[in-house]
């Protein structure tokens, strides 16, 4: 691989990151079961921490990989050239998608709290899950149709 050209990389990790998008946004969204299930109080108080933990860190790697041009190991030149225009414009349309669905929750949470309350951890989650699930999902969905039609 190292014998490619800077945009023969690029254009192979633009791919693979087209590919990957939607595997790690059902990952995530499939992360919410445990979540969930470490806030029950009959298991161990540490893991529940780590449950808890591990959904954050998640949270932020995949908010910095969908908000920067991603690849941070690759030379600037191979980040410059995946980071084109019309990725540029995908990333916007899905972090808009993203900020939609988590006002949608967050309304939803509104009217859910009037019959069983929340706590605030579980808002949180909810609204930060949606959102960040659908603007991955919505990324993905973009760039995969860009590579089909380029």
């Amino acid at each position: 691989m190292t014998d490619r050209t800077a945009a023969e990389r690029a254009d192979y990790l633009s791919r693979r990151r087209a590919r990957a998008l939607p595997m790690l946004a059902v990952l995530y969204l499939s992360q919410q079961v445990t979540f969930f299930s470490a806030l029950d109080s009959g298991g161990h108080e540490s893991a529940r921490a780590v449950k808890i933990g591990a959904w954050l860190v998640l949270s932020a790697v995949l908010l910095a990989a969908l908000t920067t041009k991603g690849f941070w190991l690759q030379p600037r030149e191979v980040r410059d050239l995946i980071d084109d225009e019309n990725t540029r414009a995908n990333r916007l349309e899905a972090i808009r998608y993203g900020y939609i669905a988590g006002m949608l929750t967050a309304m939803a949470i509104y009217f859910w709290a009037q019959v069983e309350p929340l706590t605030a951890m579980e808002t949180i989650h909810l609204v930060l899950s949606a959102g960040l699930g659908v603007a991955l999902v919505r990324f993905g969905f973009l760039e995969r149709r860009a590579h089909k039609d380029g």
